[in-house]
């Protein structure tokens, strides 16, 4: 089932353990960059297809095209932005629509297809994985036009070290995928015509875990980023004793699961 829009195209796809939506923006002549109405769309897009789907499995993320990922925010755009109320509202913007891959409860997938360049970067950088065609191209270039990289720009120590994201930042250089990788910035690199089969190894993985898992393990880390070591063991220890609580079906995941493995299933 494919439900188009203006600019976003979400495509379901129901699988043997549920369902896997992806997400493609789509502004190819514009090298996807992200405008006003796809920074607002995103994440009713993500918001949407959550709730109604309530086996989702997994989103996929990419770009249309064979060129980029997300070229950036829409330059034009910001050209004329004109005060810096018009600045706070436009790159709150650029964070809501990062922050909705991040809040989203299932993993995403960044299936960068090409450049990711400033917001297209931050947005990769929100994605939980990150595969990379060998075409990609990095980068964050604010200071080149005037403007500091904000926002998701804050994920990337923790993706890649201080020194390096003072290089990207501060220098305004791209960097190809080979270097993403060796960087930790993604997680593969494969050859562009080998993106679908990679984010496939992906969710062939994911259906043989536990779905509630899965959901409350991402859930976990998102609380594990904001809390102390401390907090966080005890926030671990309270998903742990929620893993244990029936289902509508009267039988825990768990039991299910292990039941299974030990019947060698």
């Amino acid at each position: 089932m494919t439900i188009p829009t203006p600019s976003i195209l979400t495509t379901l796809t129901r699988r043997k353990a549920g369902t896997i939506a992806q997400i493609t923006i789509s502004r190819p002549n514009k090298l996807n960059a992200l405008n006003s109405p796809l920074l607002e769309f995103l994440p009713t897009t993500i918001k949407k297809v959550t709730k109604e789907t309530t086996d989702l499995l997994a989103i996929i993320l990419t770009g249309a095209g064979p060129k980029s990922f997300v070229g950036g925010a829409d330059i034009a755009e910001m050209a004329r932005l004109d005060s810096p109320l018009a600045a706070r509202q436009f790159i709150t913007k650029v964070h809501r629509a990062c922050a909705s891959v991040r809040d989203a409860p299932v993993p995403v997938i960044g299936r960068i297809n090409g450049f990711a360049l400033g917001a297209g970067c931050e947005l990769a950088a929100a994605c939980d994985l990150r595969v990379a065609g060998r075409n990609a191209v990095f980068g964050m270039p604010e200071v080149r036009v005037g403007i500091p990289s904000v926002v998701e720009a804050a994920l990337l120590p923790n993706l890649i070290g201080w020194g390096r994201t003072r290089q990207l930042l501060l220098l305004g250089e791209n960097i190809d995928a080979d270097e993403a990788f060796r960087w930790g910035l993604v997680e593969k690199v494969v050859e562009q015509d080998a993106l679908d089969e990679a984010v496939e190894g992906w969710l062939v993985q994911l259906e043989k875990n536990g779905p509630l898992a899965v959901r409350r393990q991402k859930a976990l880390m998102r609380t594990w980023e904001n809390v102390s070591l401390d907090q966080g063991i005890q926030a671990g220890v309270t998903a742990f004793e929620e893993s244990f609580v029936a289902t509508d079906g009267g039988i825990t995941e768990p039991a299910r699961m292990m039941g299974a493995f030990f019947q060698g299933k």
